[in-house]
Formats: C-alpha cells, sequence, structure tokens
C-alpha cells in the first residue's frame, strides 16, 4: 500500500501527467455539460416533433454526415500532428488547411444538393437537407481547434462550446415555445457553426494569434492531401458505419422508424462522450510514445478504460426501459432495444479509436482506410439482410457486429498484428508478448 501511494504521488508530480489530467477535465467538464442539456432539450424536442418529423430530421442529418468526410478532408489529426512536431510554418499550415477545408465545404453542399434531388421527391424533405447542408461551408474554421488542440489548451475550445450551447438551447427553447416548423430546428445546425466560428477566432486573437496571418502554400496542400486521402475515404466509411443505418431504414422503412432509432442512438450517445474526449485527451501523449518501451502503460490505457465501459453498458442495460419511458415517452418505446444493443458499441469503440492514433503516428493510413471500409462493408450487408427481418433491432445488430468485427482484422496483418495483440492482452489478460515474438 505505502509503495502505491508512492506511485500515485509521483504521477501527481508529472507536470506532463498534470496538463493532460487538466486538459481532459476542460473536456469532460463541457460534455457533462453539453449531455445534461442535451438530454433535457433534446427529449422536449423529440417529444414535440414526434418520431415522424424527427425521423426527417435525423434523415437529414444522417446523409449529411455521410458526407462530410468531403468537408473535412480528413485533415484533423494530421493538422494537428504537423503543428505539434512544428515542421511547417503554423501560419502556413493553419491557412491551407483552412482553404482546403472551405473548398470540400463548398463541394459537398453542390454534391447533397444534386444527390437529394435524385434521390428524393418530397419538397420539405429537401429543404431540411440543404439547410443542414450549408453548415459543412462553414466548419472551415474548426482548423482554429486543431490549433489548440495541439498545445493541449482545450479550455478555449470548451469556452467557444458552452456558448454555443447556451444559444442553441435557447433558441430551441423559444423554437418549442412558439411552436416552430422544423425547417428551423434545421436551421439551428447552420446558426451553431456561425456561432462556433466566431468564438474561435475570437479567443484565436486572444491568443495574440491573427487569422491575417495565415496564407495558403502549394507544397503543404500536396503534402496534406497525400497523407489524408486514405482518411478521407476511411472518413467516408466512418461516416456509413455510423449513418448508414437511418438512411437504410428510411429506404426499407419510413420516418417513423427512423424516429424511434434515432432516439435510441442519441440515448446511447449521452455515453460516448467518455471514450471521445478520452481518447482527444491523449493524442498528443501517443503521439510521443515510445511503444517499444512504453508497452505497458498502452496497455494500461486499453485495459483500464474498456472494463469502465463495460460497466457503463451493463448499467445502461439495468435502466433504459424506464430512462426511455419516463424521458420520451411510451411512443418512443421501441428504442429500448436500440439503446440495450448501440450501447454495447461504446467499449469497442474506444479500443477503435485508440488504434487508430496509433496507427496514424506510424503513418499507416491505409491501414486506417481497410479497417474502415472493412466496417462499413459489413455493416451495410448485415443492414440488407437484417433491416427487412428486424427492423430497427437489425439496424442496431448490424452496428454491433461491423464494430466488433475490427478485433479479429488484425490477424490478417503482419507489421501491425502487435496493436491487436495489445488489445487481446488488455482484454482477455493473455501475455501475447512472450507468446508471439513480433517486433514492435
Amino acid at each position: 500500500m505505502p509503495e502505491l501511494v508512492r506511485k500515485i504521488r509521483l504521477l501527481g508530480e508529472n507536470q506532463n501527467i498534470k496538463k493532460y489530467i487538466f486538459n481532459t477535465s476542460w473536456l469532460f467538464s463541457e460534455q457533462l455539460i453539453r449531455m445534461c442539456v442535451g438530454l433535457v432539450v433534446g427529449v422536449w424536442v423529440a417529444r414535440y416533433l414526434g418520431p415522424e418529423k424527427f425521423g426527417v430530421l435525423n434523415y437529414a442529418q444522417s446523409l449529411v454526415a455521410l458526407f462530410s468526410a468531403l468537408a473535412t478532408l480528413g485533415l484533423n489529426n494530421i493538422v494537428i500532428r504537423e503543428l505539434v512536431k512544428k515542421n511547417y510554418d503554423k501560419n502556413l499550415l493553419l491557412g491551407t488547411s483552412f482553404i482546403m477545408k472551405l473548398i470540400g465545404g463548398s463541394v459537398t453542399f453542390i454534391f447533397l444538393f444534386i444527390a437529394i434531388n435524385v434521390i428524393s421527391s418530397d419538397y420539405y424533405t429537401k429543404v431540411v437537407v440543404l439547410i443542414v447542408a450549408s453548415s459543412t461551408i462553414f466548419q472551415s474554421f474548426n482548423v482554429i481547434d486543431f490549433y489548440f488542440q495541439s498545445k493541449v489548451e482545450s479550455k478555449f475550445v470548451v469556452y467557444v462550446n458552452i456558448l454555443v450551447l447556451i444559444i442553441s438551447t435557447i433558441l430551441k427553447v423559444l423554437f418549442l415555445i412558439f411552436k416552430a416548423q422544423l425547417a428551423l430546428f434545421a436551421l439551428l445546425t447552420v446558426i451553431e457553426n456561425i456561432v462556433l466560428a466566431i468564438g474561435l477566432i475570437y479567443f484565436y486573437k486572444k491568443n495574440r494569434e491573427t487569422i491575417k496571418a495565415w496564407s495558403f502554400d502549394k507544397g503543404i496542400c500536396f503534402m496534406l492531401l497525400k497523407d489524408s486521402w486514405p482518411l478521407i475515404l476511411s472518413s467516408i466509411s466512418i461516416s456509413i458505419g455510423m449513418r448508414i443505418d437511418q438512411v437504410m431504414i428510411k429506404s426499407y422503412m419510413n420516418d417513423i422508424n427512423v424516429g424511434y432509432y434515432a432516439v435510441g442512438v442519441k440515448f446511447a450517445e449521452i455515453f460516448t462522450f467518455i471514450p471521445m474526449l478520452i481518447s482527444q485527451s491523449i493524442y498528443p501523449k501517443i503521439l510521443e510514445m515510445d511503444f517499444s518501451k512504453e508497452r505497458n502503460k498502452l496497455i494500461f490505457m486499453l485495459r483500464s478504460i474498456f472494463f469502465l465501459l463495460v460497466l457503463l453498458s451493463i448499467g445502461v442495460n439495468i435502466f433504459s426501459s424506464y430512462a426511455i419511458n419516463l424521458l420520451y415517452g411510451a411512443k418512443y418505446e421501441d428504442s429500448i432495444a436500440v439503446v440495450n444493443i448501440l450501447i454495447w458499441t461504446i467499449p469497442f469503440t474506444y479500443l477503435n479509436i485508440v488504434t487508430s492514433t496509433i496507427l496514424q503516428k506510424l503513418n499507416k493510413s491505409k491501414t486506417i482506410l481497410y479497417r474502415q471500409l472493412l466496417i462499413a462493408a459489413i455493416n451495410i450487408v448485415a443492414n440488407i439482410y437484417l433491416i427487412p427481418w428486424f427492423g430497427t433491432v437489425g439496424a442496431s445488430l448490424s452496428t454491433l457486429i461491423a464494430d466488433t468485427s475490427l478485433f479479429f482484422f488484425g490477424f490478417f496483418l503482419y507489421n501491425e498484428r502487435w496493436i491487436y495483440l495489445l488489445r487481446i492482452e488488455a482484454i482477455l489478460f493473455i501475455p501475447t508478448k512472450n507468446i508471439f515474438k513480433l517486433k514492435i
């Protein structure tokens, strides 16, 4: 026990660990506030709109999300990586990334305009989709977020996100009180991104930086595209894995069932902030790690959080029926089964995020692409067979099957197999280093 106390004290005195804990606490605080506010207001919106209109709104958001990778261009972690390494001038890197994302957002909007006019004949659905799609153009200012992430100073982004949350919540409440049309709720997505952009620019200037110093560099552009093209395809695959369910439910069934499924997804997503924020906060640390010397630290990262999330999933399964009926009402009872299945994707989501981070550090972008293509393919095929038979439950099972399939993907690799063996050792407590003589 004294030895344990000593180790804990040493950890507390480590300045790097303090920095990451402080950064994580800011992210956790923001997500906790967002979760609480989002739960209350989100439930109110779902109750007000009802399954059918709520289904239309979520169908629009899902369709836009499918093509959002064209707007982000897979730049997120690559730009952060280059900012951490400091191989390029910061203003050139941010300026080039901004222009690339601005063009990507504009192309995405045009593509969605064409797509929705081809696949849908419903005028109101088209309007809602195009309103949501226009928000992708303003997401180009998120490059400032990359800057703060590279500095491990997420508190400034948290300030802005909380401001966005406050404004969005006030507007939602006003829309609910005055019984606004569905299109206004869709417009909130655009308003949120505009406020976010203004807030990020403000705090960027407060840190004695200016976007006027940004400039475009063709060489950096080609470098980013060279590294990011597999991640663009990977991001599209991720979007398919996350959103194709709702699009296919709409195709096979109707807007009401999309509404049931959307409520299940949103309730499960309340808890996804835990693996997401932990992964986001430890990303710079993983970039600095020497995996051959810090193998045990990596296993601890995987094991401790995975089993914490397993306990979380068990708890959600126990209380989901009561929670859904209390919050959303009996008309959303079909969402309970969706929640009970989707919540089990969260532990595997954490493993997959950390694995992707390691692969990015090793510049294994193609491996990340293959993983995500596999998930997308399995999800689509499973949906084709399961949705007609089991409806929204089938869509939930498809997502779980796709996410867990990655656990076995690593056995078909060689150079990266050690990463997946670490996952096995972390979860099953099998000492893979002694069994498999693979060099890290």
